[in-house]
């Protein structure tokens, strides 16, 4: 029953997240359009290799795809932000409590909290990863509504620091507790192990790589919204 609730849970934070940011970006119809094709071939690559246990700590690949598939879109964002004006305009573009809000999915965190409760993750990992993920959620709207009225800033700098960190902690404490993995340095029953399958595979592939890039276009805006600040006084 999890596993039902967390696919369509999951299924649906996706899609609604994918179109979202997409039709927030100041872009034409056509190139939401491809985006939001792009996103969604990636998310369903992400899924096969899942269901082809290519993500699987046993595996001799494992940890090197799921590594390859959490990075590729973050470098390429990166890489296409950093070259392209209208990329960098089209990422910038969309409403901070817009990219805060967003968020708000994160609660699902809790999910892994009960994957422990059934014995299915294990050690310090689905712990940080759930208790962290609920409460950057919890603090989600609240948070936009500060950004939106154009207070709190160093809340908000805070809340995103602590939302990026939490991903960043996850990842980690997720490779080094995969079983088998050659970069498994915590050992506590079955591990990540849920996190390398279908459903909840699609939490590490699919969803922190869009969270972590709504995180840094956060900060970014939060810099240059100093910097006009500070060239107004």
């Amino acid at each position: 029953m999890l596993d039902f609730i967390g696919t369509i849970v999951l299924v649906a934070a996706i899609i609604v997240s994918i179109n979202a940011l997409t039709g927030a970006m100041p872009i034409s119809t056509s190139q939401r359009i491809a985006l939001s094709i792009g996103a969604g071939l990636w998310a369903g690559l992400a899924a096969a290799l899942a269901a082809a246990n290519q993500f699987r700590g046993a595996s001799p690949l494992g940890p090197l795809m799921i590594g390859a598939v959490i990075a590729f879109p973050l470098v390429a964002t990166a890489v296409a932000g950093s070259i392209s004006a209208s990329v960098r305009a089209s990422l910038l573009g969309m409403p901070m409590p817009f990219l805060i809000g967003l968020n708000v999915w994160r609660v699902a965190g809790g999910f892994f909290i009960l994957l422990a409760a059934e014995g299915r993750l294990a050690g310090p990992f689905p712990y940080s990863a759930g208790w962290g993920d609920v409460i950057t959620g919890a603090l989600a709207l609240p948070v936009a509504w500060l950004a939106l009225r154009g207070q709190g800033k160093s809340l908000v700098w805070a809340w995103n620091a602590f939302g990026m960190l939490d991903l960043v902690v996850a990842i980690t404490l997720g490779v080094i507790s995969a079983n088998g993995s050659p970069l498994q340095m915590i050992h506590a029953g079955p591990g990540s192990e849920a996190v390398q399958m279908l459903p909840w595979s699609l939490i590490p592939t699919v969803l922190v790589p869009m969270f972590l890039i709504v995180h840094a276009v956060i900060f970014r805006q939060l810099a240059r919204a100093g910097v006009g600040a500070e060239a107004s006084q």
